[in-house]
């Protein structure tokens, strides 16, 4: 039943177009089907904010019945595995959950034993879908479409499943990926360009969060020496080119990957990022829920 959205790079383009396209007519005040005989279960095993909620904001505007899993009061603390986990949701007649573990390519487990329609929330390191869906979306608002455009990268690349997911969709639909940041932080393989070039060159300038949680160490970075060497300072916007703007995925450390007076400027998508985000996810689950 449904169609699973676990990674966009088996999603050809014209499909990923599709998606920005319903996503789009969403936004813009159109049809909206009507799913209320339908149940949809958010499990979501990382802590989130914008991806958790923004998806409940989209099944309830679609009219879903919504089952919000909470593993803190959850079996998981007698032992429970993550797979029981989910079958037991599974087993409840859901028609739809969607997922976000710790654990890259977590899906691989449940593929073939899930009746529900499967939507990746982010995996790991690995991917996020929806995340690069509203970025792509947030893009295309602004430039019309993506061939031929820049995007510089840049932080905690290594740890990133947004960087991890964008580079090969972006790179497919046209467009020049470069990165930037501290060493610790790259991945071999990428066209790294220093970060004030990157910003001054890029018609987007997409910052990451520096992910703390997933560090060995620090790297010896103060959040004033980040801030000093690779933040999106005031300054550093206003070199950037003309019509080239600010995104990040959030959460945001202020005053680390972006300073307090950049994030609202004229020159930041980052809170329109956000309000994309509940039709990009409306449209996924309608792709979902009609196959």
């Amino acid at each position: 039943m449904g169609k699973n959205i676990l990674t966009l790079r088996d999603m050809p383009v014209t499909e990923l177009n599709g998606l920005l396209d319903l996503a789009q007519s969403f936004r813009d005040g159109g049809a909206v089907p009507d799913f209320s005989s339908k149940i949809v279960g958010n499990l979501f095993f990382e802590p989130s904010t914008r991806t958790q909620y923004s998806f409940q904001v989209a099944e309830e505007r679609l009219g879903m019945r919504v089952v919000s899993f909470n593993p803190a009061g959850s079996s998981l603390s007698k032992n429970e595995s993550f797979y029981d986990t989910v079958k037991t949701f599974d087993s409840f007649g859901l028609d739809a959950i969607v997922i976000r573990h710790a654990k890259n390519h977590y899906y691989d487990e449940l593929l073939g034993h899930v009746n529900a329609a499967l939507l990746n929330g982010g995996d790991g390191t690995g991917d996020h879908p929806t995340q690069s869906l509203l970025d792509l979306l947030t893009i295309r608002q602004e430039f019309g479409g993506f061939e031929g455009l820049r995007i510089a990268i840049c932080g905690d690349i290594a740890h990133s499943r947004v960087a991890h997911t964008n580079f090969e969709v972006m790179e497919r639909l046209g467009m020049e990926v470069v990165v930037s940041g501290p060493e610790e932080y790259m991945e071999r393989g990428r066209a790294f360009v220093p970060f004030d070039q990157a910003v001054a060159t890029s018609d987007i300038v997409m910052m990451l969060r520096v992910q703390h949680e997933r560090h060995s160490d620090d790297s010896g970075f103060s959040a004033e020496r980040y801030h000093a060497q690779y933040g999106m300072t005031a300054q550093r916007a206003a070199r950037m080119k003309k019509g080239a703007i600010i995104m990040h995925p959030a959460p945001v450390n202020r005053g680390v990957e972006v300073a307090d007076d950049v994030m609202e400027c004229e020159r930041s998508r980052i809170f329109k990022q956000m309000q994309n985000g509940v039709f990009v996810r409306m449209a996924v689950l309608t792709r979902a829920l009609e196959g």
